[in-house]
């Protein structure tokens, strides 16, 4: 065989080092052809080195079908064929996209990686084809952007992905390696007729600014991939010389507090909040963002209420601290009839409500008088005006009463309100009001708010 080609099989062992159980990602184009190749011949040097098969390599593919092209059931099917005659497990996957908010192609990749997340198995790494030329014009794009170093370091050749780890073995090697590769080994794979679409950014670098950067310069490709990799290693560095100043930041529930950094360089202050949002799997901001971010919320007065719309988050500041909260459906003037004999599922993941033993007033269960025969109980969301509750002698604003009870602006409107008719009885796991305090005469009335954690701030909170 070609030294050069074995090459390829000498770096792909080392990257792939001592996984066993591996999920490649298959298009069926040339280049994820190849990569699929290499992996079945690494699966048999490891049998033939005596490996049994209970420790030997596993190999499965995946292949998505975005729905786009008159010939993807054609490429399904081959994608079959192959892994068939290679004995690879093979599972196809076909998506709907929405271009309407990122462009057909970053909703296409989005969508690809949601399909890798989940196929993915316990202690099963994700391989991918992406090769040098991709990783020059990831660069390219990342500079049509403006992006900084973050962006410019491009697709790292390993990372942490999923619970595990995704690998791209193949971002040194050319396409033009791959091909001669493929045409060795007599490898046949299929053409994305899109692929000359140059409508497309990718495609429009692809087809006619490569190929002119790459005749003048002919090691081009290269030599973006070491600025991409130094421009990884500055990142890198960053990352440790700020970790635990970052960790200082974070509070147990995972918002940043905001005094420490009104004391800092707006380069440091802007690379600390690059790296909490990093944390925690947000949208980057782009530069203009993180200042309106800082100006409009960290920085507003201190009555205010503000809000920065951030991809699938919003930013918040409460008690001098910024906060990244889940987007949800408003739920205010929302009235649902309860039939207190059966549970209530809440609107919009918030969880159910049941009747419960009384037991106090402990957590999200809350003892309150019983609805009398002719009362019609409801729940609502969102209140206005004055509230006498049950501990308080003096009636407070609604508003300066969630304040004193630390709740925050978010959750005011998505905390569920028993009512009797159209007097407010609880706040459910908050207060209880004078109207509905439970008497030594009356009958008591326990209500269970069974929540669901998980939307509710931070995705790890």
């Amino acid at each position: 065989m070609n030294s050069a080609h074995e090459s390829l099989m000498i770096a792909l062992t080392d990257q792939i080092g001592t996984h066993k159980k591996i999920l490649v990602g298959f298009s069926g184009g040339l280049d994820s052809t190849v990569l699929l190749h290499l992996l079945v011949r690494l699966r048999q040097q490891s049998l033939q080195a005596g490996c049994d098969k209970q420790n030997s390599m596993t190999l499965r593919a995946v292949h998505i079908h975005h729905g786009l092209n008159a010939k993807a059931d054609d490429w399904v099917a081959h994608c079959r064929q192959i892994c068939a005659d290679w004995q690879v497990d093979f599972h196809a996957e076909r998506v709907n996209l929405d271009s309407r908010k990122k462009g057909i192609e970053a909703a296409a990749r989005d969508a690809r990686y949601q399909v890798f997340r989940h196929a993915l198995q316990q202690d099963e790494i994700l391989v991918t084809a992406q090769h040098l030329d991709d990783q020059a014009e990831t660069f390219l794009l990342a500079l049509k952007r403006g992006s900084g170093p973050a962006g410019l370091s491009s697709m790292p050749s390993s990372m942490s992905f999923a619970e595990t780890t995704l690998i791209r073995p193949l971002l040194n090697v050319s396409r033009a390696e791959l091909e001669s590769y493929a045409q060795e080994q007599g490898l046949e794979w299929v053409e994305d007729d899109s692929n000359q679409d140059d409508r497309y950014d990718r495609n429009f670098l692809r087809l006619n600014i490569m190929p002119l950067l790459n005749q003048r310069w002919p090691h081009f490709s290269q030599a973006v991939s070491r600025s991409a990799g130094l421009c990884g290693e500055q990142e890198q560095l960053l990352d440790e010389l700020l970790d635990d100043l970052l960790n200082s930041l974070i509070t147990p529930e995972g918002a940043i507090v905001i005094p420490p950094l009104e004391t800092y360089s707006e380069a440091k202050r802007n690379a600390l909040l690059r790296r909490w949002f990093n944390r925690y799997g947000v949208k980057m901001p782009a530069r203009e963002q993180l200042k309106r971010i800082w100006s409009e919320v960290a920085l507003s007065r201190q009555d205010a209420e503000p809000c920065f719309r951030l991809g699938q988050f919003d930013i918040r500041r409460y008690r001098q601290q910024l906060w990244l909260v889940s987007q949800y459906q408003s739920l205010a003037g929302m009235v649902i009839e309860w039939n207190t004999e059966q549970e209530l599922p809440l609107p919009d993941g918030l969880g159910t409500l049941f009747l419960s033993e009384s037991e106090g007033n402990k957590g999200d269960t809350v003892n309150i008088r019983a609805p009398k025969n002719n009362e019609r109980v409801t729940i609502r969301f969102g209140i206005q005006g004055n509230i006498s509750i049950v501990g308080r002698q003096h009636s407070r604003h609604s508003k300066k009463l969630w304040q004193e009870l630390g709740v925050a602006p978010w959750l005011r409107e998505r905390t569920p309100l028993l009512y009797y008719d159209d007097k407010l009885i609880a706040a459910l796991g908050v207060f209880v009001t004078k109207e509905g305090q439970l008497l030594a005469e009356d009958m008591g009335f326990s209500v269970q708010w069974q929540k669901i954690l998980p939307r509710t701030i931070l995705p790890h909170a």
